[in-house]
């Protein structure tokens, strides 16, 4: 018999991880290693175990699931991350998988199908909802449409705030990161997307990759 495929399961729900684990823990193939409540422990949960897939909820009180999928991948580089979440905004998606994530599936997802994306991401192969799919092409078509934009407009701090943003913080994270407010933060990215002509922080870190002011993994 194969090796099991090992299994974190991280969301702050435990109603959420139950349901997942009861279902995997059904299957001849899965193992799951450990859950985690908070982005904090699965990073510590990671460490330990090394797991093969790590299912990440995004949004969770202190870490949320964007800076736990860095850190994961920082502390256990195989883990495959798979970003399962209620969300499919803009503010989540390129962020998610920036830091590391190799697949973004929503809850309502049919738990056969959640499955396979698992063991798809053990193999080291890419699921993406197919409003995820979407939004990621016509961002990158859109990207590759558009003129070049004057970098050269904007301010040291305002290339900062950018880079930051193209690498998958928030506000609140960057505003850390600079010992700056948040209010501050907010400032900036409204001159940003002004100077540069985008409508939101999605096209400024697609085009912020573009430009090679910070280098996608």
């Amino acid at each position: 018999m194969n090796k099991p495929i090992t299994v974190l399961l991280v969301d702050d729900h435990a109603v959420v991880r139950q349901g997942v684990r009861f279902f995997l823990e059904s299957q001849d193939d899965f193992e799951v290693v450990g859950e985690a409540d908070s982005g904090e422990t699965a990073v510590k949960f990671a460490a330990e175990h090394i797991p093969d897939v790590v299912l990440m909820d995004l949004v969770m009180p202190e870490m949320d699931g964007v800076e736990a999928t860095r850190q994961v991948k920082n502390v256990s580089p195989r883990s495959r991350i798979v970003v399962l979440t209620s969300y499919h905004d803009d503010e989540y998606i390129f962020p998610a998988l920036q830091a590391g994530a190799i697949s973004y599936i929503l809850k309502d997802i049919h738990m056969d199908e959640l499955a396979e994306a698992v063991r798809r991401a053990a193999r080291d192969e890419v699921t993406l909802h197919p409003r995820v799919a979407a939004r990621i092409i016509q961002e990158l078509h859109g990207a590759k449409s558009n003129e070049v934009k004057p970098l050269a407009e904007l301010t040291n701090r305002e290339m900062e705030v950018l880079k930051l943003i193209a690498e998958g913080l928030n506000n609140l994270n960057i505003a850390k990161q600079l010992t700056i407010t948040e209010y501050t933060v907010k400032g900036h990215v409204s001159n940003i997307l002004s100077k540069l002509h985008l409508a939101d922080r999605t096209q400024a870190a697609v085009y912020a990759w573009k430009q090679g002011v910070v280098n996608r993994n």
